[in-house]
């Protein structure tokens, strides 16, 4: 294990770790978050949009129901 780590040029990684900077580095991590949630909201838009259409049309026809205004199915049969 020792010889692995004796071929790890740790001069060059402390080197580059310290040309990160922290302000940059968060940003694209926020920028990479905002993408990919509109990524996958332009993805799946159309099923949401039609979910979202056919609840409000069964809301919708339930509030025609309760207020007594639903439409006709028809003659009723004798109860």
């Amino acid at each position: 294990m020792t010889a692995v780590l004796d071929r790890v040029d740790v001069d060059r990684i402390t080197a580059e770790a310290r040309q990160v900077r922290f302000g940059h580095t968060a940003l694209t991590v926020i920028a990479a978050v905002l993408f990919g949630t509109g990524w996958v909201v332009a993805k799946v838009s159309g099923v949401v949009w039609l979910a979202a259409a056919w609840s409000a049309v069964a809301v919708r026809e339930g509030w025609r129901e309760g207020r007594g205004r639903g439409v006709s199915h028809g003659p009723s049969r004798p109860g």
